[in-house]
């Protein structure tokens, strides 16, 4: 159910890399499933291998979004360079005021606007850390 939540977030924001890692996740948990339920070993080595990823991943996005490594959250990557979009809680996490600016500057397209958050609760990154580990504690 978590895997879920978090595609339907990842969705919202168009972050095609985690989106397909959480896509992965559903299905390779149903196969881990089937695979205890009718004791197929095949299956559970794949869940076990995949679990390892899994954690892996989920480490990446934790160092990701708190810019570890000189990695950094303004990048394209977790769209895979295809667009612009980021995380959905960076405009919509608790308590922000999200506000739209329309440029009135010449040459600028009518259907591009700039959007200002102020007042979050919490800042969208911690809150992917923290999807992030909740997925690598309901891994081990």
């Amino acid at each position: 159910l978590a895997a879920l939540e978090r595609q339907i977030f990842d969705f919202l924001g168009f972050q095609w890399a985690p989106i397909l890692g959480n896509f992965l996740q559903i299905i390779v948990v149903i196969l881990g499933l089937f695979g205890t339920i009718q004791f197929r070993p095949r299956y559970i080595v794949v869940y076990t291998v995949w679990t390892a990823l899994w954690v892996t991943w989920n480490v990446f996005i934790i160092c990701f979004y708190l810019e570890v490594g000189g990695l950094s959250k303004e990048t394209d990557l977790m769209t895979f360079n295809i667009s612009m979009h980021r995380s959905w809680w960076r405009e919509h996490g608790p308590g922000c005021i999200r506000r739209v600016v329309r440029p009135s500057a010449p040459g600028i397209l009518e259907d591009y606007s700039y959007v200002s958050v102020t007042g979050c609760i919490i800042d969208f990154q911690y809150l992917e850390v923290i999807h992030s580990a909740i997925q690598i504690l309901l891994s081990v």
